[in-house]
């Protein structure tokens, strides 16, 4: 039996895959990064994270799901979206 993960798509829906998420997110703080992200492993550690964790397949999928770049982790994705963002807020 192939083995199966469970990711979240663009839509925000869960389905399962034949390949395993690139990235981890967390489905409160709408967050991904990296699985070896340093900030996501100590929230593992600590125990509360495990719950509300999810995957995705690639950083399309994450950011169209709503969800924002860790900033420990991919510190230059997360700079690209906080300018977006503070570029969309001043026109405002």
């Amino acid at each position: 039996m192939k083995r199966k993960w469970r990711l979240v798509g663009a839509d925000g829906s869960g389905y399962d895959s034949d390949r395993p998420g690139a990235l981890g997110g967390h489905r409160r703080s709408r967050i991904y990064g990296r699985l070896d992200c340093r900030a996501a492993l100590q929230a593992i550690a600590r125990g509360g994270y495990v719950k509300n964790r999810v995957f995705f397949l690639n950083q399309a999928d994450a950011r169209a799901a709503g969800y924002r770049p860790c900033a420990v982790c991919l510190p230059q994705d997360y700079a690209r979206w906080k300018t977006q963002l503070d570029q969309a807020a001043a026109r405002r």
